[in-house]
């Protein structure tokens, strides 16, 4: 079998491959996003904490989450489920997919490493892969750098360099609050407001017509039935 191990804090990734299942051990009838520890993988792997993300079969079939079964079924997929890309609006499809509990039957095993051990591992812990793109949000820009509501986002957002350092491109910052945002949010209350306090006087004016109807036509018809009762006399 094959493990595919990331570390999400370095930005690397290696496959090592283990021939033997008694190393393998620990991790069978684990089901995914389960920790487990790396001390039977070998002595370079001591201390070390894994998490298991996925993997697929002999096949090519997925790993799916919440199928706790350690074999394929067969489900109906819709759009925003996983293992699954809607190819035309509405459509849904029966797929293969494998089972969210580890077995022997996997070909590749994908592991996030959650906690590094004593020794460094070369090619996943020794080395450094520097983000090629930054976070795009406001929040999360604040969340990387530390800082407060005061300081201004746009200075701190991270910019890559095009055509060999002439130009430089900057992601759009999404959900950033500016006077601008909050004077158009002003505004639409405001319209909202002058609206409800315009359809609340066209509802009084609206009423007191249908009052005013209703008078002319009780008169209307006492007028009629008088007329009719004088020309019987």
């Amino acid at each position: 079998m094959k493990l595919n191990i990331a570390n999400p804090t370095t930005g690397m990734q290696k496959l090592v491959e283990i021939d033997d299942d008694k190393k393998l051990l620990p991790f069978f009838d684990k089901r995914m996003a389960s920790e487990v520890s790396g001390d039977s993988l070998g002595d370079e792997f001591k201390g070390y904490v894994f998490r298991i993300g996925g993997g697929n079969d002999k096949q090519g079939f997925p790993m799916k989450q919440g199928i706790l079964s350690n074999q394929r079924v067969r489900l109906l997929f819709k759009k925003g489920m996983s293992c699954y890309r809607e190819r035309r609006s509405g459509c849904r499809k029966r797929k293969s997919v494998r089972g969210c509990i580890v077995g022997p039957d996997l070909a590749v095993l994908s592991l996030v490493l959650v906690k590094k051990g004593a020794e460094e591992i070369p090619g996943l812990t020794d080395d450094n892969k520097p983000r090629r793109l930054g976070p795009k949000r406001a929040s999360n820009i604040r969340k990387l750098f530390g800082l407060e509501k005061k300081d201004d986002v746009r200075q701190f957002v991270v910019r890559r360099e095009v055509k060999e350092g002439k130009k430089s491109k900057a992601p759009k910052i999404q959900r950033l609050i500016t006077p601008q945002l909050l004077q158009r949010k002003r505004y639409f209350k405001a319209q909202t407001r002058k609206r409800m306090e315009a359809g609340k006087q066209m509802k009084v004016e609206y009423m007191k017509r249908v009052a005013e109807y209703r008078q002319e036509q009780k008169e209307a018809r006492a007028a009629e039935v008088a007329k009719k009762k004088k020309e019987k006399k």
